[in-house]
């Protein structure tokens, strides 16, 4: 691949919600302004908290590039990227956690991607920012998406992938006028049960609407995200892995189990063991936490399946169920 095109316009829309992530979110928009490939714009969509909207329009009245929007549908991460697809124009629209902050070729390396024209999405790396400063021996690196992070599995370097990950991830606009946004009803909404997948099923709709995509990451394109201390405890983990499972069972609903699970099979079968291996292996050489993360392993698997025959049972049901719309609007150039 070529370099990144210079020309290329990319919009940054970051979700927000909640005050007391303030110094988290300023931190966010302040890496954006400093990238080496500079954003046209970025998009602060507040979710349903006209207190927050408020301080925020305060914060940036007199930054031109920063803009502040309130979440056109409904509670949720989802209706809150729809709306800052909408709204945003850039050629390229890339997603940043809002308590996260990028390294400053983030979006140069996104750029890059783009310079071959059948890709469509770009992600790329997220490394955890532990609370209590050094990850809980206890915690495997298998399971690192349980905060949202990059997990031990995914192959280096620039690779073609089936999905991207949310909160580290770009698209071209093409992609929504393709697929439509992404699906209310299945991914993030404030602070209840954290599910998660819609970037997922985001992406396999994507692929069918779209054979010849390229969805790519790639593992130079960093951020680096803030984990809290109450995401660093087992009961977390167990919480975050029985949603998963939940997630998923709906997508494969939606999707088929073939593609909604085709990654997954690979990683339980291939991955996870050898993480209980090494775990193992660590706890003989009486190295700190082996065990422990040997016995995670199992028990995020457990749990996950767990999650997905509730979920399946759901769906079959009709009980759990997500919606996609048209996003509507964004005017690039």
């Amino acid at each position: 691949m070529s370099g990144p095109d210079a020309s290329l316009t990319v919009s940054v829309v970051i979700c927000v919600y909640n005050e007391d992530r303030w110094e988290d979110i300023l931190a966010a928009v302040a890496s954006v302004r400093a990238q080496s490939h500079p954003a046209r714009e970025t998009l602060l969509v507040v979710d349903h908290n006209e207190a927050l909207r408020e301080r925020l329009l305060k914060e940036y009245k007199e930054r031109e590039d920063v803009r502040v929007l309130a979440n056109a549908g409904p509670r949720g991460l989802s209706a809150g990227r729809n709306t800052g697809i909408a709204a945003s124009r850039g050629e390229v629209i890339a997603f940043l956690d809002d308590d996260a902050v990028a390294e400053r070729d983030w979006l140069r390396h996104f750029a890059e991607g783009y310079a071959d024209p059948a890709v469509i999405a770009v992600g790329g790396r997220t490394v955890p920012i532990w609370a209590s400063g050094r990850r809980p021996v206890w915690f495997p690196e298998e399971f690192d998406w349980v905060v949202g992070c990059t997990y031990r599995g995914l192959p280096p370097g620039r690779v073609r992938v089936r999905n991207v990950l949310g909160g580290n991830a770009s698209f071209r606009r093409e992609a929504f006028d393709a697929a439509g946004g992404f699906a209310t009803g299945i991914g993030r909404d404030g602070d209840k049960r954290p599910l998660g997948c819609e970037e997922t099923e985001l992406c396999i709709r994507l692929s069918r609407a779209r054979p010849d995509a390229v969805l790519l990451i790639d593992d130079r394109a960093v951020i680096h995200h803030r984990v809290p201390e109450v995401r660093e405890h087992f009961a977390y983990f167990r919480t975050r892995a029985y949603a998963e499972g939940l997630s998923k069972a709906l997508v494969a609903r939606s999707v088929g189990a073939d593609k909604g699970l085709e990654s997954e099979r690979r990683y339980a079968t291939r991955v996870l063991p050898a993480g209980v291996l090494r775990g193992l292996r660590d706890a003989v050489l009486a190295r700190p936490g082996g065990a422990g993360r040997a016995g995670a392993i199992v028990a995020g698997v457990l749990t996950a399946a767990g999650g997905y025959a509730v979920g399946s049972v759901r769906a079959r049901r009709g009980g759990a169920s997500f919606s996609v719309a048209p996003v509507e609007g964004g005017a690039h150039g």
